[in-house]
């Protein structure tokens, strides 16, 4: 994918894209999250590929991960995010 492609799908400027990839810019989480989106994959990843998160022992952020599939629809991924959570509030309780 071309930088252009990605600042598009991105939703960023192209000038904006090319100073984060040369070092001159550091992105915010939200700028990070829209670059993964366009890139289809978890942020998780894209700070591994970064080299910002260690790839060894990192948890996936379950949460990012069904944002981030695109088989599921709205109604499905509230769903397993309803699921999920109240998994993790019964551990926490535990």
């Amino acid at each position: 994918m071309s930088l252009r492609k990605l600042a598009d799908a991105a939703g960023i400027s192209n000038p904006y894209l090319s100073q984060i990839e040369r070092g001159l810019r550091k992105p915010s989480a939200e700028i990070l999250k829209s670059l993964a989106r366009a890139l289809s994959i978890s942020a998780e990843t894209l700070y591994e590929k970064a080299g910002l998160l260690d790839e060894v022992g990192v948890r996936r952020d379950v949460p990012d991960a069904i944002e981030f599939d695109e088989h599921l629809t709205k109604t499905q991924k509230v769903a397993l995010l309803e699921v999920y959570h109240s998994f993790i509030s019964q551990e926490i309780e535990e």
